[in-house]
């Protein structure tokens, strides 16, 4: 379920690099335990998002919860699918559902994320 192509951050949110650009979203395990998603906030293309910071927020049924960037960087687009269907991220979260695209300034902070392997291990799954 975890790709090793992706990098994990310990508030559920996954990275994954190509070239100069993160592709982020929620974690599988992060849009189970919200439940059925009614809503999505992300940051508008050209935004400044900066690691560990919040940058948007994720509302279900359950609860709000803030979606903290696992890169630093300048959002370059967003999936604004998910503004009128943010019913995807319980459906797809790690493909179709991405939420934004950094354009990183700070490609080595991805080394301090954790593994699938490791994440797998931080969420109790097997």
């Amino acid at each position: 379920m975890y790709s090793d192509q992706y990098r994990y951050t310990k508030e559920h949110e996954w990275v994954l690099v190509d070239g100069p650009t993160g592709t982020v979203g929620i974690t599988h395990h992060a849009q189970s335990e919200l439940g059925d998603i009614v809503y999505v906030d992300l940051p508008k293309a050209g935004a400044l998002v900066t690691q560990g910071k919040a940058m948007g927020s994720v509302e279900s049924v359950k609860a709000v919860s803030d979606i903290y960037s696992p890169v630093t960087g300048e959002v370059v687009e967003v999936n604004n699918a998910l503004v009128t269907a943010p019913e995807k991220l319980n459906e797809d979260p790690h493909g179709q559902a991405w939420l934004v695209k950094v354009k990183l300034s700070s490609p080595d902070e991805v080394n301090g994320l954790m593994s699938a392997s490791d994440y797998q291990s931080y969420i109790g799954a097997s």
